[in-house]
Parts: structure tokens; sequence; C-alpha cells
């Protein structure tokens, strides 16, 4: 028995420009989180637990 090719999907035209366009605005808020806070907290934890 064989499985068949599952159709892949393509984007063209504006769907695919307003795709790469999100995309490319994901990426530039990826890295605006700051953990700072977060970090600064477990490292008093770990350190009141002697680790």
């Amino acid at each position: 028995m064989t499985i068949a090719i599952k159709f892949i999907p393509v984007l063209k035209s504006e769907a695919a420009k307003s795709f790469e366009d999100r995309i490319c605005g994901n990426t530039a808020k990826k890295s605006t989180v700051d953990f700072s806070k977060q970090a600064h907290v477990a490292s008093k934890i770990l350190a009141k637990a002697k680790l």
C-alpha cells in the first residue's frame, strides 16, 4: 500500500506579501521582552535555598 502525497499549499501574490510582512513584524517584536525582574527574583530564591 502506498500513502498519497498531500498537497502543500503555496501562498501567492497579496497573501504571500501579507504573510511575509507579518513575519517581519513579529520577528522584530520578539526581542522586546525583558525578563530582568524574573531573573532577579529567581536568583534571590536560589540564594535563599543555597543552590
